[in-house]
């Protein structure tokens, strides 16, 4: 098969947005089909860009096609928006975009539909630009139905949370000290020419001035380095496990968290890790195997604890709950277009069962961290304070390091993180 990128990425778009699949499963099953790393980054850059802007490129494409295509037509709607992406966002000379977006009409098999491709990509060309005032889902790039919600939630910054969405994720790591203090490693990246713009004081995690292969990262096959959210590089700070302590990571996949708490408390008891998807469990074991520690990873559903839960309670649990991941949107840009409004209810749901049975494995005394990469009140603030009503053993903790605040909403492009909610609960020995 001809490798035309534009037929590659269309391809792709068109199994995210509707037959509603993952980006993060399509896209390596694309660029497979690719060789050189110049070509991969090409059909990144494509997806994640067009996803970024997708309301706003299909306005453009209906303005110029009378009839919606259909079938097994839709990919070539996927190939026009492709088409105005680069000639509205890239640097891709106009004329090259056109004839490579042109020639993918054939790779994709149907070539009676080159002369409508050809025809689209050239009004837009002529005519870029409309006068007529946007319904906020065009003007945002966001589905209706979260703008709404976000706000409901944030009544005076809901404008900046979704441009912070629309803008592409810094790279941030976590050094592992178990191996390396991050003093010597700013040294080491200094020496590669790798700028860094600051190191986050709870964390330590390091921002990069702009984002690196991670082969290029000193030491990164020997586990000195990892690249992590300084959003997500607070878990670990918050639930200080200490030596000898029995910890879980519940939902644990892809096991970021869990090493992270492992590389800062090397004298730990025992560390579990349980995720329900076995698939998903598979980078936890690479991660743990790459940065040399060890953990007891058990494929297993947090709701029904008694399938695998062996008696031995808990002195610290971290619970990263499934959520709707709308604080990682900048990374995961295919999230908007994959969540329904219908989706938040059954989550919180979730979350709530996930809670209690979890709840009941922490020991009297111990400390859980409910964690969530979401930014909706449901999923974070009014989950905690309702299960915090309901179960008199449990006590909302001050984060100590976090400006004595009860809970911690992160907003995406805070202090360059994603969005992200940490609450801190501790058990009370209930007589």
């Amino acid at each position: 098969m001809s490798k035309n990128i534009r037929a590659l990425a269309a391809r792709c778009l068109y199994a995210v947005v509707d037959q509603g699949r993952s980006l993060n499963d399509e896209l390596p099953k694309q660029q497979l089909l690719v060789d050189s790393p110049k070509d991969k980054g090409l059909l990144q850059e494509l997806c994640y860009g067009v996803l970024r802007y997708l309301p706003e490129l299909e306005l453009q494409v209906r303005r110029f096609v009378n009839k919606p295509l259909t079938g097994k037509q839709r990919v070539f709607h996927f190939l026009m928006i492709v088409g105005i992406y680069q000639i509205k966002y890239t640097r891709i000379p106009d004329h090259a975009a056109v004839a490579e977006t042109v020639a993918a009409t054939a790779i994709l098999k149907n070539k009676h539909l080159k002369g409508l491709v050809n025809a689209v990509l050239r009004s837009y060309q002529r005519e870029p630009e409309l006068d007529e005032t946007l319904p906020d889902a065009v003007k945002y790039n966001h589905p209706g139905w979260f703008i709404k919600k976000i706000q409901a939630g944030y009544p005076d910054s809901w404008q900046q949370i979704l441009e912070q969405n629309q803008q592409r994720p810094p790279m941030w790591l976590r050094v592992n000290q178990s191996k390396k203090s991050v003093t010597d490693y700013l040294t080491l990246l200094s020496e590669q020419e790798i700028e860094v713009v600051q190191v986050a004081p709870l964390s330590q995690a390091i921002l990069l001035a702009s984002p690196v292969d991670v082969q290029k990262l000193p030491g990164f096959s020997d586990g000195w380095v990892s690249v992590q959210d300084g959003a997500a590089q607070m878990a670990a700070p918050l639930l200080q496990a200490q030596a000898n302590d029995n910890v879980l990571d519940c939902c644990a996949a892809p096991g970021g968290k869990t090493c992270h708490i492992l590389e800062l408390t090397p004298n730990l008891g025992s560390m579990t890790a349980i995720d329900i998807e076995a698939q998903r469990l598979v980078r936890v074991e690479e991660n743990l195997a790459r940065l040399g520690l060890q953990a007891n990873v058990i494929a297993a559903d947090a709701v029904n604890t008694e399938q695998w839960f062996n008696g031995q309670h808990f002195d610290r649990i971290l619970l990263d709950a499934p959520c709707s991941g709308t604080g990682v949107i900048r990374k995961n840009p295919d999230i908007k277009w994959l969540r329904r409004a219908s989706d938040i209810d059954s989550l919180v749901v979730l979350q709530q069962q996930i809670l209690k049975s979890i709840w009941a494995l922490l020991k009297p005394g111990g400390t859980m961290i409910y964690a969530t990469c979401s930014i909706l009140p449901e999923e974070n603030t009014e989950q905690v304070k309702r299960f915090v009503e309901n179960n008199a053993d449990a006590h909302l903790e001050d984060l100590a390091i976090v400006d004595n605040c009860k809970d911690w909403q992160i907003l995406p492009g805070e202090n360059s993180m994603d969005g992200f909610y940490y609450a801190k609960l501790t058990k009370k020995a209930v007589h």
